[in-house]
């Protein structure tokens, strides 16, 4: 059994070659996926997914406290769609930077479990998906990054 290489976040060589367990480089496909449709739809959504999805009350705010909030979540679906683009390259031409986004989720998420619900809570009207599913994500995360530093005996630069 080869044993984790924590070098494999950051290779010296950004290559097509994948070095961990497939199952890893599968699941990413799907990360990817979930990103670019968040992205487009903080973009796109008359309420950036602020009120139809985060459950955050605009219709309590002002006006333009509303549309600021709005803006917000817009910017935060162009740096979304930012990452989306990087995971495709990653998935599609420099597979060793895989484990990598790996890391970068497991950060986001586990920052968005802790740091945010501790010290910046949003008020909502109700849970929003985002909170739900944010440790499972962290979790799935955490192992994907493991076994996409796990290196397989096969592996062929």
């Amino acid at each position: 059994m080869n044993r984790l290489d924590p070098r494999l976040i950051v290779p010296p060589v950004i290559s097509n070659v994948f070095p961990g367990r497939r199952l890893a480089l599968w699941l990413f496909a799907p990360l990817v996926l979930v990103t670019l449709w968040r992205s487009q739809h903080h973009l796109l959504a008359a309420d950036g997914g602020a009120q139809s999805i985060a459950h955050i009350p605009l219709d309590g705010y002002s006006d333009p406290a509303a549309a600021t909030i709005v803006g917000v979540f817009a910017l935060w679906g162009l740096s979304q769609l930012i990452l989306a683009f990087l995971q495709l390259l990653a998935l599609l031409r420099y597979r060793a930077m895989i484990p990598l986004f790996y890391l970068l989720t497991l950060i986001e998420y586990s920052v968005r479990a802790t740091y945010i619900p501790a010290w910046r809570p949003i008020p909502t009207s109700a849970t929003a998906p985002g909170a739900l599913i944010n440790v499972p994500i962290a979790v799935a995360s955490l192992l994907l990054l493991l076994l996409s530093i796990w290196p397989r005996r096969e592996v062929r630069a």
